[in-house]
């Protein structure tokens, strides 16, 4: 008795006294399978989910439904019905799953309790014996419908089998009404639906060209209805609707084209429909998406330009570049965050299988990769511009001098800044090099600065006759519309700052109090200078400025 026990007891901790536990669980137990179908023939072999599949799949191909309805576990139906609606169900499930689901074989393995040995760390189910694997999530109703296949153990079997259970059989023919060949497809010629290369039908290497060119001509159609529109609107807030509008119109309108023909008309098959469902959720999320940030900008310009009469470039308007400019960095702030809040949208709509999500993530490194080091100069522009955007180097309205161009900054966007020159050209410069070439920035702290004129004199000049007449000239350009932007007539001077063979170089400061408009405060002062110093010297008799003999003697 003790030795019957002790062996017992070895049996149970060596773990054999498991495997029929582990047998039973890895398994349904269900009534008799099929009774009204009889013997499954040779054809199928229902041993692993592999070769369930394969051999539903080969049946149909062969349009054996009555072999292929033996995949399927009709326990749902009486007896009287399994024979006669099984072969059916097969064909519309076959349908369905041609349609709508793109096989994952690395997960169909060819092991009868469906052990996956090479799963990873985060797989819950890695080295643990499967009963039911799910082929496809499917939209339905309320609740989705799953296309499963179980391991089951029916009454009177001697081995489990993998089969298509009652649950996934029941939801068959609400599925193949919403995803099974429309009426266009079913009206076809036999020889149209015949699969030729890649697995597609005859139909669909036609009807996707087409679709293509329907769809490229009613963008056209729409761009140019909004063109029209555009033209003919009056009143600022109209437009604006209408420019925010368009791009995400023609999005949205071809978008929604491929989904209604892709649902009524051309019902392509898994191959075609894997990339077109996540094409399609990204049409309506960019039109969505893009009218927002359409419409945001569209604001933000009203907040930065509230009307023509506004001019930035103003002393008063020193808040409102600061403002101009914060409200820039957060439009491209919010173009970096609508792009990822779309990206998520699309691959959490997109429900790829298995083996592709992961070969699609595998390869997006070497893609992004790629996809860097070609857009690598755009990434360095956006990053630059929010670097100007954070530490306000240079502002909305800012005067600066680049490369010698004396300029104002128009606008900061993502990828150049728009510099307006004092003759009212534009200057279009790339982020990266305006923040990594030096500067001036004349309103960066202190709008008050010196504007200097240098004038080349004759050596025997009278420095004093000029001095005032240097400040006579500020006086009366202080008594001008122009003199509210001077200032104070303290800080001015007169300084002979070099000497050579030519004669004198005589410096004389202008004080502005705004250097946006310090160069037509420079302009009249100098205008006015130059006229004294010629009067003063047609009445001394004592030449002023530098002779011109002197320049033609040097050369």
């Amino acid at each position: 008795m003790k030795k019957t026990i002790l062996l017992i007891f070895i049996w149970l901790s060596t773990g054999l006294g498991t495997l029929p536990l582990l047998a039973q669980d890895s398994s349904f137990e269900t009534p008799p399978l099929n009774t009204a179908l009889g013997p499954a023939p040779e054809r199928i072999n229902r041993e692993t989910p592999r070769a369930a599949m394969a051999s539903f799949l080969r049946a149909a191909d062969d349009e054996d439904w009555d072999a292929a309805a033996h995949v399927l576990d009709l326990g749902g139906l009486s007896p009287a019905r399994q024979a006669t609606e099984g072969p059916e169900l097969a064909h519309d499930l076959y349908e369905i799953i041609e349609r709508k689901v793109v096989l994952d074989w690395s997960a169909l393995l060819d092991r009868p309790d469906g052990l996956h040995t090479q799963g990873s760390d985060s797989d819950a189910m890695a080295g643990e014996p499967r009963r039911s694997l799910l082929l496809r999530d499917l939209s339905l109703d309320l609740v989705p419908a799953e296309i499963r296949l179980n391991r089951i153990l029916a009454e009177g079997m001697d081995e489990p089998v993998w089969v298509f259970p009652v649950e996934t059989v029941r939801d068959i023919p609400a599925l193949h009404d919403r995803y099974g060949p429309s009426r266009f497809e079913t009206a076809l010629p036999s020889v149209l639906t015949k699969k030729t290369a890649g697995g597609l039908m005859r139909w669909e290497w036609i009807g996707l060209p087409v679709l293509v060119l329907v769809s490229i001509l009613l963008g056209r159609i729409i761009h140019r209805l909004l063109q029209f529109a555009r033209h003919h609107a009056r009143g600022e807030v109209t437009t604006g609707i209408l420019a925010a509008s368009s791009m995400p119109l023609i999005i949205a309108s071809v978008t929604g084209l491929v989904w209604w023909v892709t649902g009524n008309v051309f019902v392509f098959s898994g191959r075609i429909d894997v990339f077109l469902a996540p094409a399609i959720a990204a049409g309506f999320v960019t039109a969505l998406l893009l009218f927002i940030v359409s419409s945001i900008e569209a604001l933000l310009n009203g907040l930065v330009a509230p009307g023509e009469d506004v001019d930035l470039t103003l002393a008063k308007q020193a808040e409102a570049r600061t403002l101009a400019t914060r409200l820039n960095a957060a439009r491209r702030i919010l173009v970096v965050v609508v792009f990822l809040i779309g990206v998520g949208i699309v691959l959490s709509s997109a429900n790829l299988p298995g083996n592709l999500g992961v070969s699609l993530l595998a390869s997006a490194g070497a893609i992004t990769l790629l996809l860097g080091y070609a857009a690598r100069d755009v990434l360095s522009n956006i990053m630059a511009s929010l670097q100007i955007a954070m530490n306000h180097s240079a502002r909305v309205g800012d005067r600066v001098v680049y490369q010698g161009e004396l300029c104002h900054v128009e606008r900061i966007n993502m990828t150049f800044v728009q510099l307006r020159n004092w003759d009212s050209t534009r200057l279009i410069v790339p982020v990266r090099e305006f923040v990594s070439e030096t500067f001036s920035n004349w309103t960066l702290q202190d709008p008050s600065m010196l504007r200097v004129i240098k004038l080349k004199l004759d050596p025997h000049a009278d420095i004093d006759a000029l001095r005032k007449a240097f400040d006579g000239a500020l006086r009366e350009v202080a008594a001008l519309d122009i003199g509210e932007n001077m200032g104070d007539l303290e800080g001015s001077s007169v300084s002979v700052a070099d000497q050579d063979v030519f004669g004198i170089e005589v410096w004389f400061s202008v004080p502005c109090a705004d250097p946006n408009t310090s160069w037509e405060v420079a302009c009249a002062v100098r205008e006015r200078l130059i006229a004294r110093a010629a009067q003063l010297d047609e009445d001394t008799g004592n030449r002023v400025f530098a002779s011109p003999a002197l320049a033609e003697w040097s050369r």
